[in-house]
């Protein structure tokens, strides 16, 4: 039931945004290496890429991006510690916001991180 002072396209505002919210945490926390919950603050963090208008498929790109680069990093590096906030991306975010990348790339850092994970997951 919705309040008397929601108005129509108001509402429908506030219904994408917590569309735009749960599809940032589900992507997120499908990475290799992401936490098993989001936390409230990356909820506030979701709330606002929303308000700040960063599209979707700009956070996707760059969530994609940070893991394809963590996960294939060099071997003989130390390994980094996991990733504990969505706020880690946050610099991602900004770069690939100021130089997109093509669908091309992000089918390739789709399948790279797929590939990877269908090789860490047993067969059943």
């Amino acid at each position: 039931m919705r309040p008397d002072s929601c108005l129509p396209e108001k509402c429908l505002v506030i219904s994408d945004e917590f569309a735009y919210v749960d599809r940032v945490l589900e992507l997120y926390l499908s990475l290799p290496q992401a936490p098993a919950r989001s936390s409230q603050s990356d909820i506030r963090l979701a709330h606002e890429l929303f308000r700040r208008q960063v599209p979707l498929e700009i956070v996707e790109a760059a969530l994609l991006f940070a893991s394809v680069r963590r996960v294939f990093r060099d071997p003989s590096l130390p390994p980094l510690a996991p990733v504990r906030s969505l706020h880690y991306f946050l610099p991602v975010i900004e770069e690939v916001t100021a130089s997109p990348l093509s669908p091309e790339y992000l089918r390739y850092l789709r399948h790279k991180l797929h590939s990877h994970d269908t090789k860490r997951t047993p067969a059943k």
